[in-house]
């Protein structure tokens, strides 16, 4: 680390360059002292000169009448190994400025800091403790974003309470956020402005520059959406107010999570970033050796396609105990580790949209779940059950259950809960994505933490790397998953070439992949819904879509009726050594390969939109002294998302380093493989792979 502090009175302006040199930033303060920032990138702007601030609750606004009374430069080069991830070893190389600011009329001080990679930039405010005032009730936040250009962009409307929602992809000119999906699907709508949209946002520049902006380290603030102004296109940050309109109270010394902007000139690239983690602390958990990612199977499909209901009231109850033991045996039989059980507790024909506080108290299953007798059977067949917590949105009430559910859990063996958040927020007036409910999450993760439980978060606020913070946190929803195909207009084919781009910058998904069944009418005759891919593309979803936590979503009888297809949701690895993200465009296609942790075994995943798409790239990331066996699970020549979405052809041949690979994807469609060293006998079993 290097440091040098400048004397910068009267100085108004400061330089730092990424260390290659790709990225700069310039910050300066405006003729009436309000701080300013512009982004280069390869020596094209991305955003032109761009202002700083605050306003307060107090009428003193912390935006303008600025002097520089310092600023200091240093450099970090290190490296730190994740205790899980999408890679073993992460780079963390940046430039660091820190400029200090006073407010000339109130004396209060402000300090700006940014850091530059290779591959983005973060900056963050922090306040420091001073003596003219201690604490700050933030009406607004005043980042501004200004691109200047009229940008392409994958972006979602703005929503205090919801991220599932399916991807636009419009200029910036074209952004219309009332065009929201119904208050049907989305049942704590708030759309606050047809401006608006959320992070992350995925925008690209006619000059080719791909754009990811959002934020890292989200505690003790809100969550930030963004309000465009179509006529200079500048985006300005919108924090998501608390039931009296406040954003946030800050008690000095304070920071705010960092704003990120992540650069590159392949999509591919943009993908590898870990720039959002890297702006993350290390680890608050020193024993980490309970944290261990793994595979699930669930009583949880089956209610969405109506086979099966969360309530006992219903004769079609799904969480009985005959049912959870036939879960049990199928995850021993083919090695899952755990097994998430839904609707096991009293409250669930009481609990939806009623804004009652006290639905569910976690710890009193249905008569027709025997708690005790499968905990023990689990135990017995090696396998764990997983704890589901639906709160309702009552955090209150489950704030006060937390310390009793989670000795409870332990009590049962059970290691993980799958926590849910439907419904309006109780305390009256909060926000899924406000203040409030952004330090119950971040309790619920170091609360788990002192049980050594790991977390599966629905319906919280999107991440933004503090899975690095607290490693427990395995996964979560934060946006429009798998589910929705079951019951509604579901995700579009490009859905899922836009949420690596999107959604999963700021942390992994459940997705909850692995569908086989794809077209509802199987359960429904009436039905029209269906899943919108093949199944191939179910099983490359488990590549492309990271999650340590993965669930095999389906029912156990249509995995009983492919087992072929079956075998490569048994095969692919949770966690990974290396990962290579080979081609990609968003809202196109995303190839992807990833090395088995500890073991030389490769897995590649690749899917398309909805136009029959073929790609050809090499396995040059293979051992160059090694011949592999590569298993290829591909979309038959007639597949179709829509026409024909089961149909799957499953081929071995024998690769090398050398070997180019050529994937003709169907409509909808993807293509998965794994690839082992392969043994004598495979290489005179089958042949070398040529392109045909």
């Amino acid at each position: 680390m290097v440091f040098s502090i400048l004397s910068t009175f009267h100085i108004k302006s400061q330089m730092v360059l990424s260390p290659s040199g790709y990225v700069s930033v310039k910050v300066d303060l405006s003729n009436e002292g309000v701080p300013r920032y512009s982004i280069s990138y390869k020596n094209k702007s991305v955003i032109q000169p761009s202002s700083l601030g605050f306003v307060l609750k107090d009428g003193n606004n912390f935006n303008n009448g600025f002097e520089i009374t310092n600023a200091e430069t240093s450099s970090v080069d290190e490296f730190w190994n994740p205790v899980w991830g999408e890679v073993k070893t992460i780079r963390n190389h940046y430039n660091e400025l820190k400029i200090s600011l006073r407010q000339t009329t109130t004396q209060r001080l402000l300090t700006l800091v940014f850091r530059v990679f290779d591959d983005g930039v973060g900056f963050r405010y922090e306040i420091p403790r001073q003596p003219a005032i201690n604490h700050f009730i933030i009406e607004k936040e005043e980042t501004k974003f200004n691109f200047g250009k009229d940008h392409t962009a994958f972006w979602i409307p703005g929503d205090y309470n919801s991220n599932e929602y399916f991807y636009y992809k419009t200029k910036l000119s074209e952004i219309d956020a009332s065009v929201g999906h119904t208050i049907t699907e989305i049942s704590a709508k708030k759309l606050f402005d047809n401006n608006a949209v959320q992070t992350p946002l995925l925008l690209k520049s006619d000059d080719g520059i791909y754009i990811n902006l959002h934020e890292a380290a989200l505690v003790n603030y809100s969550a930030m959406n963004l309000i465009l102004d179509k006529n200079s296109f500048s985006f300005t940050s919108h924090l998501v107010p608390d039931a009296i309109h406040n954003a946030a109270y800050l008690q000095a010394p304070a920071t705010t999570p960092w704003r990120t902007i992540i650069l590159s000139d392949k999509a591919a690239d943009l993908l590898s970033s870990k720039t959002i983690l890297n702006l993350n602390e290390p680890s608050k958990i020193n024993d980490i050796s309970w944290i261990k990612p793994q595979k699930m199977i669930g009583i949880w499909w089956e209610m969405h396609v109506g086979k099966s209901s969360w309530d006992k009231a219903s004769s079609k109850h799904g969480a009985t105990t005959a049912n959870t033991k036939r879960y049990i045996d199928f995850a021993a039989k083919h090695g899952f580790n755990g097994i998430l059980v839904e609707g096991w507790n009293e409250g669930w024909e009481d609990w939806f949209g009623t804004w009652k506080e006290d639905v569910f108290d976690f710890v009193t299953p249905y008569p027709d779940y025997d708690i005790n007798y499968l905990s023990n059977y689990a135990l017995e067949k090696g396998v764990k059950l997983i704890m589901h917590h639906e709160t309702s949105s009552s955090v209150t009430n489950y704030e006060r259950w937390m310390e009793k559910a989670y000795h409870f859990m332990k009590k049962h063996g059970m290691e993980a809960v799958k926590t849910g958040y439907v419904g309006y927020i109780i305390p009256r007036g909060e926000w899924h994505d406000g203040q409030w409910m952004v330090n119950h999450y971040n309790r619920v993760l170091e609360k788990t933490a002192e049980y050594k439980i790991m977390i599966d978060a629905h319906e919280p606020v999107r991440p933004t790397g503090l899975h690095r913070t607290w490693p427990n946190f395995l996964t979560c929803e934060a946006a429009r998953g798998n589910e929705f195909n079951a019951w509604s207009q579901g995700n579009p084919p490009e859905h899922e070439t836009i949420l690596p781009f999107t959604r999963l910058m700021g942390g992994p998904m459940d997705y909850t992949p692995g569908i086989f069944k794809i077209k509802m009418n199987h359960y429904n005759p009436t039905s029209t819904f269906q899943v919108h891919t093949t199944l191939a593309k179910q099983l490359a979803l488990y590549v492309t879509m990271y999650s340590p936590l993965q669930m095999a979503a389906d029912l156990i009888e249509n995995y009983e009726a492919r087992p072929d297809a079956f075998q490569f949701i048994k095969d692919v690895p949770v966690d990974w050594d290396d990962t290579k993200y080979i081609t990609a465009e968003p809202g196109d296609y995303v190839v992807v390969a990833r090395k088995e942790k500890g073991k030389e075994n490769w897995f590649v995943g690749a899917i398309t939109d909805e136009e029959t798409r073929t790609l050809q790239f090499s396995l040059d990331f293979l051992n160059k002294e090694e011949k592999y066996i590569m298993t290829m699970y591909r979309d038959a020549d007639d597949a179709h998302w829509k026409a024909k979405p089961e149909v799957y052809v499953i081929e071995n041949f024998v690769v090398t380093a050398s070997t180019i690979l050529k994937l003709k994807m169907a409509p909808g469609g993807g293509t998965a493989i794994s690839i082992k060293p392969a043994t004598i006998e495979d290489t005179e079993l089958y042949k070398k792979y040529k392109v045909k």
